[in-house]
């Protein structure tokens, strides 16, 4: 039977995607890097993507196509087939009628792997072909970690014992958390496994949610969530109580939503976690925002921002006074670039203080107002308060109406540094929405310096991200002046994300900001005073040389740190 590189060759070519030099050059390569898989050549080639690679291969063969994306996968079939055996040759039992198996595969002429897994399980097997992506997140999900009894999960959670985690507490919390903390339980230790594992990952967020028969935990990193274990139903409580404990939380309470808070120290690095949790059908879901207070110790300089919007930002708040607003939509990072700031900021000659909702971070030498609306202590009624304490600088968490608007305006404009953010998609709206909520364009124009848009978007694995082509015809789709954007690659190649070990077979490996600063010069404070609109301010930005998040975005894709892809995802609106 002919390999499956042979068919890939002859099926392009009964389908006319390639034509012979094409196939030449890909065979060179394939010779040249001395083996790997033809089909990711073809694809890197841009001469055709995985999936239509794969449905024309189908096509071929008359082997069905599917992908397992969409699909649901049937757990009992991970009991059928072992881990080792389906990663080893990358199969994915999908489906058991009678005495047949049918596997999902990259390869359909891997007769080891058929023959290997029929004697194995004692089943006739079929085969349906799948992308490689596919198949790895089908991998993962088939074989989450599926705890059948707390204890296994305890001995995981116990595999090096220097690694326990302490609860950072304060004088008023020791009897609240004394009675279990040297306990050796497995609840509490697997409630440590899932902070360590968090960790580990580099994960923002561990969502733990509760369903009819398990509890599925999954964790945040990169701004995507991702499967990381099931807990049993019946230790659903206990972790519930574990971090409600841990959260000073009230135990008894499962019918309204809370809120709470813990410090934890492990292997001498200390990590906040901001906790939610909210009742739901089958139980408490809860939410445990992870904050590594080290990121922001770096400074502005290690955000990922290109020198020159980094530039404009940093002689922004150099000012003794004036508003620096930043923008963009919830998780862009926001609230790390402020508190980036206000550390760069925070000295002994300087009274910082923060009105929040929630508090995010705590920072040594920073006064810091958690609003409580329920009882009159606003945003507004804070920013009051805290204007007759003579501040050098405020941090308004968010300006939601005119009445903060007005107050945090007036303030910068009689000596204070006022920073605060808006939800605007650019830096230009931010000043229409100003405006919007009733400030007079002659505040605005006097007391805003500059409006800083910010996204994040997801760094390349610098251990596994492999050079691509793309074709012309793509930029020029997309509305992108490729010639200027290769001049700006200085002669280096493109790259694609391809997927390790090290970065969990995503292919990116951390965040980086995208910047967008305008600087609201002379010219610009007499369009906003003519009540001119974001567009019209923005087409001014631009000739004085505004770089917008796009352009940001690309430079950065240029220099090798991104794809195109996460490009086209953080700035869909920025066209």
């Amino acid at each position: 039977m002919a390999n499956i590189s042979a068919r890939i060759i002859q099926a392009l070519k009964d389908t006319r995607h390639v034509t012979q030099a094409d196939i030449d050059k890909a065979l060179t390569i394939y010779g040249q890097e001395g083996g790997g898989k033809l089909k990711d050549i073809f694809v890197r080639l841009g001469l055709v993507t995985e999936k239509e690679l794969l449905s024309i291969l189908s096509a071929e063969l008359k082997i069905p196509f599917l992908s397992l994306s969409k699909y649901k996968i049937n757990h009992d079939l991970g009991k059928l087939v072992p881990e080792k055996l389906a990663r080893r040759y990358r199969v994915v039992p999908v489906s058991k009628i009678g005495n047949a198996l049918t596997l999902a595969m990259l390869d359909p002429f891997n007769i080891f792997a058929i023959d290997d897994v029929a004697l194995f399980t004692r089943h006739a097997i079929q085969c349906v072909i799948s992308t490689d992506k596919d198949i790895e997140d089908a991998l993962n999900r088939l074989y989450a970690r599926d705890a059948e009894t707390m204890h296994a999960i305890a001995e995981a959670a116990a595999v090096s014992a220097g690694d326990g985690i302490e609860v950072v507490k304060s004088e008023d919390e020791l009897g609240m958390i004394r009675s279990d903390e040297g306990s050796d339980a497995p609840i509490v230790r697997m409630v440590d496994l899932l902070i360590r594992g968090a960790l580990k990952k580099r994960a923002s967020d561990i969502h733990i949610e509760p369903f009819e028969r398990t509890v599925k935990v999954r964790y945040r990193i990169d701004g995507n969530l991702e499967d990381a274990l099931v807990i049993p139903k019946k230790n659903q409580n206990g972790v519930t109580a574990r971090i409600k404990i841990m959260s000073r939380m009230d135990i008894t309470e499962n019918r309204v939503p809370q809120d709470g808070r813990f410090k934890i120290k492990l292997q001498d690095r200390e990590v906040d976690f901001r906790v939610s949790a909210l009742p739901c059908y089958f139980g408490n879901k809860v939410v445990m925002r992870i904050l590594d207070k080290s990121v922001l110790t770096l400074g502005l300089d290690h955000l990922g921002f290109l020198p020159q919007s980094l530039g404009s930002l940093q002689a922004g708040i150099a000012k003794p006074f004036g508003m620096i607003l930043v923008t963009g939509p919830t998780g862009s990072g926001k609230s790390t670039t402020l508190y980036s700031i206000l550390s760069q900021l925070n000295s002994p000659e300087k009274n910082i203080v923060t009105i929040e909702d929630p508090i995010e971070y705590q920072i040594k030498g920073i006064s810091q107002i958690q609003t409580k609306p329920e009882i009159g202590l606003d945003f507004a009624g804070g920013l009051r308060a805290v204007l007759r304490q003579s501040p050098d600088i405020v941090m308004v968490g968010e300006i939601r109406d005119f009445e903060t608007a007005d107050i945090a305006i007036k303030a910068s404009l009689t000596g204070q540094l006022v920073l605060s953010t808006l939800h605007t998609n650019d830096a230009a709206g931010a000043v229409a929405r100003l405006m919007d909520m009733g400030v007079e364009p002659f505040l605005i124009a006097s007391s805003v310096i500059l409006v800083a848009a910010q996204r994040l978007c997801r760094k390349l694995c610098l251990s596994c991200r492999e050079k691509t082509e793309i074709p012309k015809e793509v930029f020029e789709r997309l509305g992108i002046a490729v010639d200027k954007l290769i001049e700006e690659a200085g002669g280096r190649a493109f790259f694609r994300a391809k997927g390790c070990a090290k970065c969990s077979q995503t292919g990116y490996f951390g965040r980086m900001g995208v910047l967008e600063t305008l600087v609201i010069d002379d010219e610009v404070k007499d369009l906003v005073i003519q009540r001119a609109s974001s567009y019209e301010i923005k087409e001014r930005a631009l000739r004085k040389g505004m770089v917008t998040l796009r352009e940001d975005a690309l430079k950065k894709f240029a220099l090798g740190l991104t794809t195109l892809d996460e490009v086209i995802r953080v700035t869909s609106e920025d066209q």
